[in-house]
């Protein structure tokens, strides 16, 4: 058989039941945010990723552009130095001697500075 019943003990009993109902809520609460910040947090990853595919094709597709202006310019300027060379040969053999060699260098310092640009506008060639 119970005991009397003290005084305030019901009082006591509705703070604890009081207690443990907002403890459950907030712990209800607390799930559902973390719920949310994940689901929010994946939208967030998947629009990066999706980002990230579009800059990789933009960047290929920038790659193969300049991979091909770059040979492109190295054909042009082969056809030029070509055409230059021939242009200026039948020139040097007018010249005397001492214009003659200097003529010659300058043609060997321009071949090297084409086959340097060749090399930097299309280095895999």
């Amino acid at each position: 058989m119970p005991g009397p019943a003290m005084p305030g003990s019901s009082d006591l009993s509705d703070l604890v039941h009081t207690v443990a109902s907002r403890a459950r809520d907030a712990a209800y609460v607390a799930v559902g945010l973390g719920v949310l910040g994940l689901q929010r947090a994946q939208v967030q990853r998947q629009e990066l990723a999706r980002r990230s595919a579009e800059m990789d094709q933009r960047l290929a597709d920038l790659r193969a552009g300049l991979g091909a202006g770059g040979q492109q310019l190295g054909e042009w300027l082969d056809t030029t130095v070509q055409f230059l060379e021939s242009s200026f040969e039948p020139l040097e053999q007018q010249l005397p001697p001492q214009a003659r060699e200097l003529a010659e260098k300058a043609r060997t310092q321009l071949s090297a500075l084409g086959t340097q640009l060749r090399q930097v506008v299309a280095p895999g060639d």
